[in-house]
């Protein structure tokens, strides 16, 4: 299959660029840096520079691919993860007017289907404790998150309703591996090292995590099979914060998470990320397993967490 990636160099791109090649794909990938496009060719791929705004030379690449498949995991996350800050904002408007833009050269260079990154934590936080894919997600979340969900919304029906498309939308959980947050260098690990990541409340707050590789491998997964529609994909054991964060810690090298009261996570970090702590759903993978014929390498963040920081 002639495969598309938009957002190769990032942290799903990278593995997934490197899954598709072994497995004989002709694959394209499109980075906005010269430096970063060279490992796109160093792993086996044909690499453009592009801008997803820049809508001229957008359509010239994806049409110079002739794709069969593309692939939309676009994000522009800071280096540091700050709660505090309006980090998210440049990857609203990538799963919005990106999104539209991106759909609009795929439909215009022939490809047959379209598999887009979202992400799984933005499910109503109320009723049971793990969401499948047909519950309704946060549209009035707080704060900042707000407008996160209303982006990522609008990315899942741009994709679901393409015309001409077979639109797949993979609702990724928490990832952690190379190149992620959760990484051994990346900031969530060093403020765990710190202690300033802490506990909050009762740690009810419950996460679906994800290694970079088995997201990457959901992925060339969709391109190949599974109807249209939206995928939970994240590992077999979704988590109350009070159970995977001392896990974490361990893994690390680094004391005990603190315990803190919501009201002081509140002030600190600021409502969105407080509520999430004590509120947020995680996700059930059943369908993925299911439809797409896929299985997370790493079945739990248990072994998963200590595999990736060591």
């Amino acid at each position: 299959m002639r495969v598309f990636v938009a957002g190769a160099t990032g942290a799903i791109g990278r593995p997934l660029i490197k899954q598709l090649v072994a497995a004989g794909h002709e694959v394209t990938g499109m980075s906005r840096s010269e430096e970063r496009a060279a490992a796109v060719e160093a792993a086996g791929a044909r690499a453009v520079v592009c801008d997803v705004y820049d809508v001229e030379a957008l359509s010239a690449a994806v049409a110079a691919a002739e794709p069969e498949g593309v692939v939309h995991a676009l994000t522009a996350l800071p280096p540091k993860f700050n709660p505090r800050s309006n980090y998210l904002k440049p990857t609203n408007r990538i799963r919005t007017e990106g999104t539209r833009n991106l759909i609009a050269a795929a439909r215009a260079a022939g490809a047959r289907r379209l598999v887009a990154e979202s992400v799984c934590f933005f499910y109503r936080p109320e009723g049971e404790w793990v969401k499948g894919e047909e519950a309704p997600l946060y549209e009035d979340a707080p704060g900042s998150f707000r407008e996160a969900a209303s982006a990522t919304i609008d990315l899942e029906r741009q994709v679901t309703g393409a015309d001409g498309l077979e639109g797949l939308v993979l609702r990724c959980g928490w990832l952690y591996g190379p190149g992620t947050y959760f990484a051994a260098d990346g900031s969530s690990a060093e403020e765990v090292r710190k202690r300033r990541y802490p506990v909050v409340g009762a740690g009810t707050g419950t996460f679906s995590f994800i290694h970079v590789e088995d997201a990457a491998a959901a992925f060339a997964a969709a391109l190949e099979r599974g109807a249209p529609g939206v995928y939970n994909v994240a590992d077999d054991e979704p988590a109350a914060s009070k159970e995977w964060l001392p896990v974490y810690a361990e893994a690390l090298g680094a004391k005990p998470p603190r315990r803190v009261p919501a009201w002081l996570a509140r002030l600190v970090a600021g409502q969105a990320m407080s509520e999430a702590a004590v509120r947020m759903r995680g996700a059930s993978n059943a369908k993925a397993r299911r439809e797409l014929g896929w299985q997370p390498a790493h079945p739990s963040w248990r072994q998963g967490f200590a595999e990736s920081v060591t």
